[in-house]
């Protein structure tokens, strides 16, 4: 009988931060399909908090998002020490901030898909735990 090989810790946290933005990035995209917010993106402002889409905003969301991204590459690319810490810290920010923004959130996506970040945030956060 064949066993498989345990995967690269590595490759295993690569692959969650990836996972983590695809479910990321549809729900943004899902939420265009909603008349709250696209007439809020028409006017100018994001939906629900009144933020007014500029130059600022808009840069501090690409920052946002560079993060997670970054951590694809970083995840196969950092020292293992930096690496870990990396991804104790970030993933436990960033499971704060999706926790925020579903706070009064009724739509049932959004919900769904903000539960699905965070089990995978939860994971990186056990693996990188457990990498010793």
């Amino acid at each position: 009988v064949a066993r498989d090989e345990p995967l690269d810790r590595r490759l295993v946290l690569s692959s969650l931060w990836i996972s983590m933005l695809f479910v990321f990035v549809y729900v943004d995209l899902f939420a265009f399909y909603r008349a709250d917010v696209i007439e809020a993106a028409l006017a100018g402002e994001v939906a629900g908090v009144g933020f007014t889409v500029g130059q600022t905003f808009l840069a501090l969301v690409t920052l946002y998002v560079l993060v997670p991204s970054l951590m694809v590459v970083g995840c196969l690319l950092l020292p293992r020490r930096y690496n870990r810490l990396a991804n104790l810290v970030l993933a436990t920010v960033y499971a704060l901030t999706i926790v925020g923004a579903t706070v009064g959130e009724t739509w049932v996506y959004f919900m769904v898909g903000s539960g699905v970040e965070l089990v995978l945030l939860g994971v990186v956060v056990r693996v990188a735990h457990r990498w010793r």
